[in-house]
């Protein structure tokens, strides 16, 4: 039998980060339908009382940019 993943998530600790703009906690989710989603979190502080908390974003997942096709979008945008 194989592991269903759907409705689950995975959180690391983000040891690469360099700035309070990236997240604290970097990861990934499966949705009910499969579709794969990526996780970021951040620690942050309430400034009313003092409590600890995570705000978060769930985005798309990361597809790095192809060079070559980043190059014909431009070539596109050459008036000659």
């Amino acid at each position: 039998m194989e592991y269903d993943n759907r409705n689950t998530f995975v959180l690391y600790k983000n040891q690469y980060k360099k700035s309070e703009a990236q997240p604290d906690y970097r990861g990934n989710m499966t949705l009910p339908d499969g579709t794969k989603k990526d996780i970021a979190a951040w620690l942050r502080t309430s400034s009313k009382d003092g409590s600890k908390f995570m705000s978060g974003k769930i985005s798309d997942p990361y597809k790095k940019p192809n060079p070559q096709e980043v190059y014909e979008d431009n070539e596109a945008d050459i008036p000659f």
